[in-house]
């Protein structure tokens, strides 16, 4: 013990001289003891805490989410931890004489999601919350000599009824609460007369601009001064704008005469002739705003410095987002803080990293979801240019137990957590939007893994976003609120009633995933207009879309078969698919004043088994080791930046199951070539979208190696891509009929529904659903169960591109007890194959049947199924070429 105390006495040796004045403030990040669990007692100082886990701040011990592969992450099914509850942390300190008298404070930048501290064995309070910083003042509790004792319990239990953090947002959500010390913790010392350490976790000082433009500016400051000496104090407040020359811009003086014990709030004004304005990417421009707190002595007694932008934003129903008065389309991301391996626990340079991926697709917008985030990432976006939606947890539900009304407890942790999201943030000039819920639109359609209603009653939503719009706008009436919801607008069952939330706020958003959850993936821009069409004068945003995509599922067509939302089909072509249908729509509707894909990166969330991913939501653009990026941020990156890039789609399905493929590049070059092992299979330009495709690209047998060179005014930029085709497939190709992506062969590789026209399609596993996998059917007569489960029926035709030649062909029929009598014909070749086919119904569970052709193929291989007393069906097609 001594040997910390000597080190940590160091790191707290007396500033400079120089500084002596003003505040001293000291990391408390190293040191630290932790018990996984209770530990009752364990509050008290002389505790025994030495076999105790040695770690540092930030600290979580959760660690959740993983792949089923090698790519995406390090998390693997053996090393997460997914337990939710207590924790303890302890750390022994020593502090050298200071200046007195003296205020201590200890500053916690976010503690989750309940946590209560002790100094030197006395309570000084509990916080509850997991995402806001908080302040304590242990003034009366530390030690000026000698060691000093800090220990935090904290509780990430999930809400329950009656449990611990019944009263705490959020209360469900699909994103998992990680717990712990994981973000940083310091110890501040203050003058008995300063800046105010309890304005919710604020700076203590606030300020807006009212008026900006290039000519001249107006910021109306606010400043709250507390003396807690035992006299009364004189002084005044210096506020000063400061540009990156050092040189003061503007500057006023605010006297305060503040009796003991009493707190002020001291407003003034300051002018700025010629701003230099804040103007998003292409031009963050930040001063420096100090306020100085001088004793009766004009000596400086305390400071506080942050970074300030000026700027305008306004939203416009027509216009979309005004920065500086001139429309800015808002193109960005969601964005959650968790990554594999580190959770929550993460570091400045990881968000610096995040930021960097984001701004290198082109985001100049994120929507910082679900919750309030730290200050790294809102300083961060403040200095790069990045708009930010701000959030707090309240999501998808306020109730528990099956209440209507919210319990005045949740309530009251509402406003808190909203007051302290604004508090915190409100002087970054980033920051333009206040949300007050996600997706509390559900009604009584709620899902049961969110909610457990299950009998037809929903509590109401408007009486509690009403309370959070108005006090929202009470503290910080200079920017609009709004939420994002789920359901208005689409369709239900006729019993489902849906509450329309989106008048609750200033701003409209909409999180609508068509072609994922629901509908189809050209409804998108008719579903917005109708919610514009609405309310009209309300701007509206597109606050989520999406889809799931996984690294190592692949399909051949992304309109083969259903995407599974819930379940493992969720290809990584499928999530471009829904984005590049997505995008086309939302360029042309520039009256969207924002858009927000779903998500940055992958998540962790345990209501979710789903790709190739356990715990972990897969539409992120880039995978949960926030560095593997997948194919959709390419394509982003191809619209939204200018920068010369190409990339060919496709790369991680490597072992090909067709010879004959369609290839993909994202180029934003003024013309793209394409080649196969040195042959060049044609230049293309001013492809659609930034969307070159080269159709029927006939593969070589064994390795394929793609170049696609770019030639832009800049010069000549290539991507590569290395395929491969084995000679069994390039003779012997399988269509898994029915299905996005294809069942894994018995020793071969099979290819997703292809080449086909009309039809629907159908499977006999019982659907996965949240959480839970899919459940398979059994089928007998066959070794691919997995191929034989799906199939295309109704009326349909195939068009394989084969090369002309002789071909034997087997179709496979999978019929289920349950199939209903009837019969079909099946032409090919030019003649009739099967006339009045009916396949044999079992008694009972299904069973596999086939049928062999020989056909001759010329210009391709046409088959044709023809619904007669039943529909048409078909399980698997196998066609191989004959010598």
């Amino acid at each position: 013990m001594t040997d910390r105390l000597s080190l940590l006495a160091l790191a707290l040796a007396s500033p400079p001289a120089a500084a002596q004045e003003i505040r001293t403030v000291v990391a408390l990040d190293s040191g630290w003891r932790f018990h996984e669990g209770d530990a009752p007692g364990a509050q008290v100082a002389d505790f025994p805490d030495e076999a105790w886990a040695a770690v540092t701040v930030p600290h979580t011990w959760n660690r959740v989410g993983y792949y089923r592969s090698a790519l995406g992450g390090a998390n693997r099914e053996d090393n997460v931890q997914k337990r939710q509850g207590v924790g303890w942390y302890r750390l022994h300190f020593a502090i050298p004489p200071g200046r007195a008298p003296q205020r201590h404070w200890l500053e916690f930048d976010g503690a989750s999601r309940t946590a209560r501290v002790w100094l030197n064995g006395r309570y000084l309070g509990e916080h509850r919350g997991g995402f806001a910083r908080f302040r304590l003042d242990v003034t009366a509790a530390i030690r000026k000599t000698g060691g000093n004792v800090l220990v935090v319990r904290v509780d990430n239990t999930r809400p329950e009824a009656g449990g611990p953090t019944a009263d705490v947002l959020p209360i469900t959500g699909d994103f998992f609460v990680h717990g712990g010390l994981y973000r940083s913790v310091r110890l501040i010392a203050t003058a008995p007369l300063h800046i105010d350490m309890t304005d919710s976790g604020g700076p203590g000082i606030r300020a807006t601009s009212t008026m900006a433009s290039t000519d001249g500016a107006a910021v109306d400051v606010v400043v709250r001064v507390a003396n807690d000496g035992a006299r009364r104090e004189m002084g005044s407040v210096k506020v000063t704008l400061v540009d990156r020359s050092g040189r003061q811009v503007a500057t006023t003086a605010l006297p305060t005469d503040l009796a003991a014990g009493k707190l002020v709030e001291l407003t003034g004004k300051l002018a700025v002739a010629a701003p230099h304005l804040w103007n998003g990417t292409q031009d963050p421009y930040l001063y420096d705003l100090v306020a100085e707190l001088q004793g009766a002595d004009g000596k400086v007694i305390d400071r506080v410095r942050q970074p300030f932008g000026i700027r305008t934003m306004a939203v416009d129903a027509d216009r979309g987002f005004l920065l500086n008065g001139q429309p800015y389309r808002l193109r960005g991301v969601g964005y959650h803080q968790d990554r594999d391996s580190k959770g929550w626990a993460i570091s400045r340079d990881d968000v610096e990293q995040d930021v960097a991926t984001m701004r290198e697709m082109g985001v100049n917008s994120i929507r910082l979801t679900h919750y309030q985030h730290g200050q790294d990432i809102h300083d961060i976006a403040d200095r790069v240019g990045l708009v930010v939606w701000d959030e707090i947890p309240l999501v998808s539900a306020w109730t528990l137990g099956g209440k209507t009304d919210p319990d005045p407890a949740l309530v009251a942790n509402a406003r808190q957590q909203l007051t302290e999201l604004v508090r915190q943030n409100q002087n970054h000039a980033a920051t333009a939007i206040w949300s007050i819920a996600n997706e509390v639109d559900f009604g009584n359609s709620f899902p049961a893994f969110l909610t457990g209603y299950k009998d037809g009653k929903a509590p109401d939503p408007l009486p509690l976003l009403r309370e959070l719009d108005a006090l929202a706008k009470q503290d910080d009436p200079s920017r609009p609120t709004a939420l994002a919801t789920c359901c208005e607008g689409r369709l239900f069952a006729s019993d489902v009633s849906i509450p329309t939330t989106a008048v609750a706020a200033d701003l409209g958003g909409a999180n609508r995933y068509f072609g994922w959850y629901f509908g189809k993936p050209a409804d998108l821009g008719p579903h917005l207009d109708a919610l514009h069409a609405i309310r009209p004068d309300q701007p509206l945003a597109l606050t989520e879309y999406g889809a799931g995509g996984a690294l190592t599922i692949h399909t051949d067509n992304v309109l083969g078969g259903p995407a599974d939302s819930r379940g493992r089909a969720q290809p990584e072509e499928y999530e471009s698919y829904i984005h590049e249908t997505a995008l086309a729509q939302i360029e042309a509707r520039p009256w969207l004043y924002a858009t927000w894909l779903w998500n940055a990166f992958d998540f962790a969330t345990t209501i979710r088994n789903e790709g190739d991913a356990q715990d972990i939501n897969t539409k992120g653009l880039v995978a949960y080791d926030h560095a593997t990026r997948k194919d959709a941020w390419y394509f982003y990156k191809a619209n939204w930046n200018p920068q010369p890039m190409v990339h060919i789609t496709g790369k991680r399905y490597v072992d090909r199951a067709y010879p004959v493929t369609a290839v993909k590049v994202y180029s934003n070059t003024a013309s793209t070539e394409l080649l196969l092992n040195g042959r060049s299979l044609g230049v293309k330009a001013d492809c659609p979208q930034k969307v070159c495709v080269w159709d029927s690209v006939v593969l070589d047998e064994g390795a394929n190696a793609l170049v696609a060179r770019g030639a832009d005014a800049g010069g000549q930029v290539e991507d590569t891509a290395a395929w491969n085709l084995s000679p069994e497939t390039r003779r012997h190709m399988v269509i898994d009929t029915g299905t996005l992506v294809a069942g894994k062969g018995n020793g071969r590789v099979l290819g997703s529904d292809n080449w086909f026209e009309g039809g629907a399609v159908a499977s006999l596993d019982a659907p996965a659903d949240y959480g839970k996998p899919a459940i398979p059917a059994e089928i007998n007569g066959t070794d691919e169960r997995d191929a034989l489960a799906t199939y295309r029926h109704g009326t349909f035709s195939y068009r394989v591109p084969v090369a002309d030649g002789r071909y034997r062909v087997t179709l496979w029929f999978g019929t289920p007890s349950t199939q209903e009598p009837g019969a079909f014909d099946v032409k090919g070749g030019g003649r009739t194959l099967l006339r009045g086919f009916a396949p044999a119904i079992p008694v009972a569970g299904a069973v596999a049947q086939a049928r062999t052709f020989k056909l001759r193929a010329k210009s391709g291989l046409a088959l044709d199924f023809i619904a007669r007393s039943g529909e048409a069906r078909v399980s698997m097609i196998e066609i191989e070429r004959l010598r």
